[in-house]
């Protein structure tokens, strides 16, 4: 699935990989873009820039919504 990402971000990963939710340890399957907005939403919580980790989460929400409820909800 192709989708506009919510912010320029680099992309890493060429195939789909398997991200875990550092809490529970529950894993979904993320595309590369996924797993490059994810990263970004990650970062942007650690240096306190909510902004932009609200823009991942909406993005989240609404292209992989089940992936959302698992890391990041």
């Amino acid at each position: 699935m192709k989708v506009k990402l919510p912010f320029d971000c680099v992309i890493y990963d060429a195939e789909p990989a398997l991200v875990r939710n550092p809490f529970s340890g529950e894993g979904v399957v993320l595309t590369p873009e996924a797993i490059a907005v994810y990263d970004t939403i990650k970062g942007c919580e650690m240096i306190g820039d909510y902004k932009m980790m609200e823009k991942g989460l909406r993005w989240f929400r609404q292209y992989f919504p089940a992936e959302y409820m698992v890391l990041l909800d």
